[in-house]
């Protein structure tokens, strides 16, 4: 008899291998997938997606993966330790081609006879680069060049990049500065919180056959964040330990106690998300920090304010999912409405394909600068944008005017 049947569960709820059926949509997992799905209406830059050792990563990969229409045709590739020439190869397998006999220039020739008869005939090509951070500088300039292929309309290639955060160190190499540049979005996944970190277990039991929340006892919770640090894997690993420890002392409930025997049996510490290192990555991803917003966006439907939101430098995702930064709850909303893209000289303004479409100063757009006060109209809402730095003026120490020279936020 095994734990699974002690415990009354269909499967085992806590393995290692990714499983799309047990993902579970954490605010920030559900943000990143979005923001993959961005590459089906925005194919002129690339998506790069990091976390952690074990934050699931690969496991929403897979999930959107299994989403995409019939009308993508997609590559996966995650051994990424190649040269320029073998990373070409391995993308042209994934194709269905067998290159191994080719040299670099009839590779690059192939590809791109492949992604313009692939256009022509109405599909979409997604190639996603798994384990990204192991990719040298040469190869990610391959890539950038790969993305430049397009036909008179469109680019024809979506890429999204997904690693460690070692992947973003060597992105801002001043050598892949034009790499950079093409980059369109970008989203840090970090450590469950404590109120995820319950729902994650308990989502995982439940998928697994446990309807009822009363297999962990919450007591195990506390001690689960202190040694897993929120990290998916190392809860998965920790979880099953226990369930095997409880099940070893024909226990019904999985206890703190077991929690702490599993600890012992795997030889762990506490983790050191519990020294703050991984707030802080969230905090800073990106080189932002609490200190560092410079946009004020005041929702409003039908003249009354509704919510008002300040951002850093970055994108702004506007829609009616719950996963966007600024969430309307409207049928006049699309589901990914429209972005804000926040830079040193202000803001843009761009129409990600939404169905009513985006209107400035009465006029339908699709990309625009914005000045400040503009109003940005979705449907029956409206976006009124601030620029911080055109408005802030620094105060002396009696709470007065110490200039008039606005704050640029350089």
């Amino acid at each position: 008899m095994s734990y699974v049947d002690h415990f009354k569960l269909n499967e085992q709820p806590f393995r290692l291998t990714p499983d799309p059926d047990f993902v579970y949509w954490s605010k920030q997992h559900a943000r990143a997938k979005a923001y993959m799905e961005s590459t089906i209406w925005l194919a002129d830059g690339f998506v790069v997606v990091t976390g952690e050792i074990g934050s699931g990563k690969t496991t929403l990969l897979q999930s959107f993966l299994t989403e995409l229409e019939k009308d993508f045709v997609f590559a996966v590739v995650s051994q990424t330790q190649l040269t320029t020439t073998q990373f070409l190869q391995a993308v042209l397998t994934e194709f269905g081609f067998k290159p191994f006999d080719k040299r670099k220039v009839e590779l690059l020739d192939m590809l791109n006879m492949f992604l313009i008869e692939q256009y022509a005939s109405g599909k979409k090509v997604v190639l996603i680069v798994d384990e990204a951070q192991n990719l040298s500088k040469k190869v990610l300039e391959e890539i950038r060049m790969l993305s430049g292929i397009e036909t008179h309309k469109e680019k024809v290639l979506r890429i999204i990049l997904a690693g460690q955060p070692e992947l973003r160190e060597t992105l801002e190499s001043p050598t892949l500065k034009q790499l950079m540049q093409r980059i369109r979005l970008r989203f840090h996944l970090g450590p469950l919180d404590e109120s995820e970190l319950r729902e994650y277990v308990v989502h995982r039991l439940k998928v697994a056959g446990r309807a009822a929340d009363d297999l962990f006892h919450p007591g195990c919770y506390k001690a689960i964040r202190k040694y897993a640090g929120g990290v998916p894997r190392l809860i998965n690993t920790l979880c099953d330990t226990a369930l095997l420890c409880a099940f070893a002392d024909d226990k019904n409930v999985v206890q703190a106690v077991d929690i702490h025997s599993a600890v012992q049996e795997l030889g762990w510490e506490e983790h050191e998300g519990n020294t703050g290192i991984f707030g802080a990555i969230r905090n800073i991803a990106f080189g932002q920090t609490a200190d560092s917003h410079v946009t004020r966006i005041e929702l409003q439907t039908a003249g009354e304010t509704v919510s008002v939101q300040s951002f850093p430098h970055g994108r702004v995702v506007v829609g009616r999912s719950p996963d966007n930064e600024i969430y309307i709850r409207s049928k006049f909303v699309s589901r990914h409405h429209a972005q804000l893209v926040i830079d040193d000289r202000g803001c843009v303004v761009e129409d990600l394909n939404s169905t009513n479409g985006v209107f400035v100063r009465d006029k339908q757009i699709k990309k625009r600068r914005l000045q400040d006060g503009d109003i940005v109209s979705l449907g029956m809402h409206q976006l009124v944008y601030h620029d911080l730095r055109q408005t802030a003026e620094p105060r002396d120490t009696k709470g007065g005017s110490a200039d008039k020279t606005s704050n640029t936020g350089t």
